[in-house]
C-alpha cells in the first residue's frame, strides 16, 4: 500500500525570519527613496550639467550657452594661469600629504603612551574647528611683512638677528600654505589615526618590546599594518580636501584685492575667477570646464590610491 507523506512545515523561526526579510524589502524603497531623489537632485543632476556647460560658451544670466566644442579645455590648458593652479594643487596634494601624514603618525606614535594624550590630542584638533577664512587671518598676521610693525615669524627671526622674509609674496605662498595646511590639518588625521591605533590589542606592542623591537620596527612590522585600512581611507579624504583648497590661498595671496596673483592660484581660485569674471564679464563654460578637470582629477588620484594601497585585511 502507498503510504502518503505530508511535507514537514518549516520551524517557526525560519517562518519569522521570512517575514522578517519580506517587510525589511517592503521598507527599503520609501525609506532609500528620499535621499536618492536628493542625490540626484543635487549631485548628479548638477554633475551633468556642468559637463554639458564645459563645452559651451555662457556667460551666465540673460545669456544664452552657445556650443563650442572643446575651446574652453583648449584655453584652459594653454593658460598661465591654470598651469600656475594645476601645479599649485598638485603641491598641496602630494607635499602637503605627506608633511601631514608623517606629522599625523609621529604624534600618533608619540601619544599612545604618553599620560594625557587625549587632552592633547584634543588641542591638535582644535585647529580643525576654525573656519578656513579665520585661520587664514590670523596666519595672516602671523607672516605679515611690514618693517617697523612685523608679524610673529618676521619678529622673531629679527629677534634673532636675522633678515624680516616676505613670506606672503607671490613666489612663497604656496610653501607658507602648505606648511599652514600641514600643522591646520594634521590634527584631524591624529585623531583618525589614534581611533585605528587604539583598536591594536596592546599585548603586541608587549611582545615587540619584549623581542627588542625599536620604536621603528615596532611601528612599520605593527601599527602600519594594522591601520593600512583606515590610512587608505584617510588618504582619500586628505586627496579631495586638499584639490579644493580656496579660502586659505585666498585670504593669504590676496587681502584686500580681487584675486590672488597667478603664481599662487589653485584649482579652486581659477573657478572662481572665470565664475565671476576678473574682466568684469563671467565665463561660466570656462569655469564648468576646470570643473570638470577637478573631478577628473579627484577621480584618477582616488583610484590609484586605493589600488596602491589595497591589501588584504588583517584579522586581529
Amino acid at each position: 500500500m502507498a503510504t502518503v507523506t505530508t511535507p514537514a512545515k518549516p520551524p517557526a523561526r525560519a517562518v519569522k525570519a521570512g517575514a522578517h526579510l519580506s517587510r525589511k524589502k517592503r521598507l527599503f524603497w520609501p525609506f532609500a527613496a528620499p535621499a536618492l531623489v536628493l542625490y540626484l537632485a543635487f549631485l548628479v543632476l548638477p554633475t551633468i550639467a556642468t559637463v554639458v556647460l564645459s563645452f559651451t560658451s555662457w556667460a551666465g544670466a540673460g545669456d544664452t550657452p552657445e556650443p563650442n566644442g572643446v575651446t574652453n579645455y583648449t584655453q584652459m590648458w594653454a593658460s598661465d594661469s591654470f598651469q600656475y593652479a594645476f601645479r599649485n594643487t598638485l603641491i598641496y596634494v602630494f607635499l602637503g600629504g605627506i608633511g601631514t601624514f608623517a606629522l599625523a603618525f609621529l604624534f600618533t606614535m608619540v601619544l599612545r603612551d604618553m599620560k594625557g594624550g587625549k587632552i592633547v590630542r584634543a588641542i591638535l584638533f582644535f585647529p580643525n574647528i576654525v573656519a578656513p577664512v579665520a585661520l587664514g587671518m590670523f596666519l595672516g598676521f602671523v607672516f605679515k611683512y611690514q618693517p617697523g610693525k612685523q608679524g610673529l615669524a618676521n619678529y622673531v627671526l629679527e629677534s634673532l638677528g636675522a633678515d624680516a622674509a616676505k613670506f606672503l609674496a607671490p613666489s612663497n605662498v604656496t610653501g607658507v600654505v602648505t606648511a599652514s595646511l600641514i600643522w591646520a590639518s594634521s590634527g584631524f588625521y591624529i585623531t583618525i589615526l589614534m581611533a585605528a591605533v587604539d583598536r591594536i590589542p596592546p599585548y603586541l606592542y608587549e611582545d615587540a618590546e619584549l623581542g627588542g623591537a625599536s620604536p621603528w620596527q615596532k611601528f612599520k612590522s605593527i601599527t602600519l599594518p594594522m591601520t593600512w585600512d583606515v590610512v587608505g581611507v584617510a588618504g582619500v579624504l586628505w586627496t579631495i580636501n586638499a584639490l579644493k583648497i580656496f579660502e586659505l590661498v585666498f585670504v593669504l595671496a590676496g587681502p584686500g584685492t580681487y584675486a590672488p596673483p597667478n603664481e599662487a592660484w589653485t584649482l579652486g581660485v581659477y573657478v572662481f575667477d572665470r565664475t565671476f569674471g576678473s574682466n568684469g564679464t563671467p565665463d561660466f563654460g570656462a569655469a564648468c570646464a576646470c570643473a570638470v578637470a577637478m573631478i577628473v582629477l579627484v577621480s584618477v588620484l582616488v583610484v590609484l590610491l586605493r589600488r596602491l594601497m589595497r591589501r588584504d585585511a588583517i584579522q586581529f
